[in-house]
């Protein structure tokens, strides 16, 4: 397809004020649009609480917390610490979305709405998890404690357009791993509850990703410049939690998010709904960021296949030890 920029000069010439002012009547078009399509849920509605009995500490019938009372796998219980950790940090993103988009008109609608809509998810998840005694919630506590105080700041904090087109493949990321880590819970009350928290992901989703595709109308170099960095460089936002390295290999081989996840179901579907790599019409910089983009794109899917078949290799190795116990 081509794009035509309206440029001042060249994209070059737009600044975050700018690009900001220019697609404020997108972002009210996709607020409203939004507004009408999420549907109001209650969060205490996906928690059994009938479940729930006392922890030790002020209660004299306190009961200590042990593996045995969780309905959920072993892998369910890493990838809902992570999942939980991950939007308990909620007051730092929002700070850094509303330090870029701002407080006002249709942004600032947008920036508290979605504060409030992510805020359920987080609400829910820790309800559920110590009702159910899912994990233990002191480590949970601690782990809360630790990620939150060593605080969060954004890889793309320094540009609009960046902050965009991140949140609009990690909108995506966050939905596919809530609800991977759904099927993969052993657990029917905690998938209905993640595949809930995934529909508001996935509607957070299209939202960044019509305002990207508008960002593309006005300055595409800048944005063909800012989707490369992200997908290059992309990082989840709870990366920086305790243990995160180890749960997030965990979670890679039990297939709730790894890297052919990333690649198809993360990565290409946005690329491939807003036909990035088929943009034409670019300047050299935004067509060395599309080059650069399709070689990154065709080395991920390289790397996935060997990771595919590393992780096919093992489950053949456990499927033997398997049968000859």
């Amino acid at each position: 397809m081509t794009i035509t920029s309206p440029h001042l000069g060249s994209s070059k010439a737009w600044t975050d004020a700018q690009l900001l002012y220019a697609l404020e009547e997108v972002v009210e078009k996709e607020l409203n649009r939004h507004l009408k399509v999420a549907k109001a849920w209650m969060p205490h509605e996906y928690v059994p609480f009938s479940d729930g009995r006392n922890f030790p500490g002020i209660f004299e019938d306190g009961e200590a917390w042990e593996t045995g009372q969780s309905k959920v796998t072993d892998l369910g219980r890493i990838a809902l610490v992570v999942n939980l950790l991950t939007e308990d940090n909620l007051p730092s993103y929002h700070h850094e979305i509303a330090s870029l988009f701002g407080r006002d008109g249709a942004w600032g609608t947008w920036v508290h709405r979605w504060t409030a809509e992510e805020g359920r998810h987080g609400i829910v998840m820790r309800d559920y998890l110590l009702t159910s005694r899912a994990v233990d919630p002191d480590k949970l506590e601690e782990f809360r404690m630790a990620h939150m105080a060593e605080g969060f700041e954004s890889d793309n904090r320094h540009s609009m357009l960046h902050s965009v087109a991140y949140v609009a493949f990690q909108e995506l990321a966050t939905r596919v791993s809530h609800r991977n880590t759904g099927h993969q819970s052993g657990d029917p009350v905690c998938d209905r509850m993640l595949a809930r928290i995934a529909t508001d992901e996935n509607l957070h989703m299209v939202f960044y990703r019509n305002l990207l595709a508008a960002a593309f109308e006005l300055a595409p170099d800048l944005t063909m410049e800012a989707v490369r960095d992200v997908v290059v460089n992309f990082r989840m936002p709870g990366h920086g939690m305790p243990g995160f390295e180890r749960a997030a290999a965990q979670m890679a081989i039990g297939e709730i998010y790894n890297m052919r996840i990333h690649h198809d179901d993360v990565i290409q579907p946005v690329l491939r709904y807003l036909k990035v790599l088929d943009i034409d019409g670019l300047g050299p910089e935004g067509l060395k960021a599309q080059e650069e983009l399709g070689l990154y794109m065709s080395g991920l899917d390289s790397e996935a296949s060997k990771f595919d078949e590393k992780l096919a290799a093992r489950k053949a190795r456990l499927a033997a030890r398997a049968a000859q116990a």
